[in-house]
């Protein structure tokens, strides 16, 4: 402990010693006048803390996000207070709807200031409550460390979230004692104290899963972050059971596994992987919300299927679908009771899931590959798609924006592996996330490759971070699909609003000349058979590379959205 104070530290030493406390090793933000005290005690003292300076209090949030997704544990990310605390929240928001534990903290005017009209004061506890899981202002020091335990144990227990802590400037210097630093080791990773199953809804669900006909499983981001992939695949073997997923979902199962059936709903989902559903008896949600997207605003499944539904939020169950089995736990201990009793029945019809799944596949394969082969111009996304397949790693992470990348890899790339090696912002959707989440992910597994992929709306919110990548020395590869639109809307007006294009087109960008300014690796490609050799140098290259596509819009293309398509 520091002993500058004898049996005493400062705030801003208490909040550094919390964090370690806590096993944080690395922390994303921004500086600012109110948050000088922290920053000289994250200079003063000896933590293992590495503090990544970003660019942008926005891409903070979204580092911290995907480091947690990837590392199972909380991420943390800061700022300054007036607007660097506005400029977090589309990182806190994201985070929290996607069951992520983040930690944002901003640093806040003087307790004794407010009503004073000080430079940058606002009401930071009030913006954030309806945006995180938990929240406070700290402002007395003495219960410093023991509102960091509160928003650990909010974070990482029950559904993970984001928490928000204000840390005024006068607490920062108020005495703390050293006997009130510690911490509950079990908070330091996700989910922790999970929450096992009613035996008795398990014992339903099984007896109805083993007399079904045609079940599926749709699972969302749930067996992710529970850890249940394994669970998850015994219960596919035990029941021949075909599982899909969500785009969080992805993941849940490597899409190479032959009881593998792909993303379903409007955002990835095809004709064929919808008859799966379609046809179902019974539908096992895991872990999912059931939303507009998976389910293709609740037409699919329709609603006189028989569902069992397993998730650790019960707000979720029954929100959609009329539930006939409601298990409100952890994914991987309701998924492991499951497994105990669907195995004791000895009778258990055989689900065909195996055939099912190949046939979702075959339907996607159908359209995809011809579109995949061509040499077109401008170039069709799924080419590189298929040529991302063939070049990148079995571990490598990919990063997608909304946008023109999302429904082509949720659609296409078969995932080899199962757990995290897919993240897109699926909760709000706002672009210029990719850049920043892939920066996150880099930091909390820089063995894989990662890979960010965004489009040319998403590259403009989000270039500056270029230069932190080359500060930080982080490898990480681009793609930019340029075809200088907000091809999401353009594509809606094309098919819902009789073509009538407003305030969608923009002019383009050199993006591989902005990158190069940067000191990034860049290449431009327009011809088809071009890119496979340019993106092996760009993921052969020692630094940050970018490889900026010339693409087909997505208003003129086959792309794998239902709204569009019908």
């Amino acid at each position: 402990m520091d002993k500058s104070m004898g049996n005493r530290m400062t705030g801003a030493e208490a909040m550094v010693r919390m964090l370690e406390a806590h096993g944080v090793k690395h922390m994303f933000g921004l500086c600012g006048d109110t948050t000088l005290p922290f920053y000289d005690a994250m200079a003063r003292l000896d933590h293992g803390i590495k503090h990544i300076l970003t660019r942008d209090e926005r891409h903070a949030g979204y580092m911290a996000d995907a480091y947690a997704r990837v590392t199972g544990r909380p991420g943390v990310c800061e700022g300054p207070s007036g607007g660097g605390a506005t400029y977090i929240l589309p990182g806190v928001v994201e985070a929290n709807e996607s069951s992520v534990p983040i930690m944002a903290i901003t640093t806040d005017v003087s307790t004794t200031a407010r009503g004073r009209y000080p430079l940058t004061e606002l009401d930071q506890v009030a913006m954030f409550r309806p945006l995180t899981k938990w929240n406070t202002s700290l402002d007395d020091a003495s219960r410093l460390p023991a509102m960091m335990r509160t928003a650990f144990r909010a974070m990482t227990t029950g559904r993970p979230g984001a928490v928000h802590l204000a840390l005024p400037f006068d607490t920062q210097k108020g005495a703390v004692e050293d006997a009130e630093i510690w911490a509950d080791p079990g908070h330091r990773t996700y989910p922790a104290e999970p929450s096992g199953p009613d035996l008795a809804a398990v014992k339903e669900a099984a007896r109805i899963l083993a007399g079904a006909k045609s079940a599926v499983a749709v699972c969302g981001g749930g067996p992710v972050i529970a850890g249940a992939t394994e669970a998850l695949g015994r219960l596919a073997a035990l029941l021949d059971l075909p599982i899909a997923t969500s785009v969080s979902g992805q993941g849940a199962i490597a899409e190479t596994d032959p009881y593998a059936v792909g993303v379903v709903g409007s955002n990835g989902g095809v004709p064929t992987s919808r008859a799966v559903t379609d046809e179902a008896d019974v539908i096992l949600f895991i872990g999912c919300r059931a939303g507009s997207v998976t389910t293709e605003r609740w037409r699919s499944p329709a609603q006189d299927k028989t569902i069992i539904h397993i998730d650790s939020d019960p707000m979720v169950i029954g929100a959609n679908y009329n539930t006939a089995v409601s298990i409100v736990s952890d994914a991987r201990l309701a998924l492991e009771a499951l497994n105990v009793e669907v195995e004791a029945i000895a009778d258990r019809n055989m689900q065909n899931g195996k055939t099912r799944a190949a046939s979702a596949w075959e339907g996607k394969l159908k359209n995809f590959l011809p579109l995949a082969t061509t040499t077109e111009r401008p170039i069709r996304p799924e080419r590189v798609i298929a040529d991302l397949m063939d070049l990148l790693d079995d571990d490598a992470t990919i990063v997608a924006d909304p946008g023109t990348p999302c429904p082509y890899f949720s659609a296409h790339y078969r995932w080899p592996q199962a757990g995290r090696h897919f993240i897109t912002n699926r909760a709000h959707g706002a672009l210029g996330y990719s850049l920043a989440a892939a920066m996150g992910a880099y930091i909390g597994r820089p063995s894989s490759q990662t890979l960010a992929v965004m489009g040319d709306g998403s590259f403009n919110f989000c270039c500056g971070e270029f230069e932190t990548i080359v500060r930080e020395k982080m490898p990480i590869k681009s793609i930019v699909f340029s075809n200088s639109v907000f091809g999401w809307i353009k594509a809606g007006q094309d098919s819902g609003f009789g073509k009538r294009f407003y305030n969608v087109d923009f002019s383009r960008t050199n993006h591989a000349a902005v990158a190069s300014a940067f000191g990034i690796k860049s290449w431009t490609v327009e011809d088809p058979a071009e890119f496979r050799s340019v993106m092996k140098q760009a993921l052969e290259h020692d630094g940050p590379t970018l490889v900026d596509v010339i693409s087909q819009p997505l208003h003129e293309a086959a792309a794998p959205v239902s709204e569009w398509i019908a």
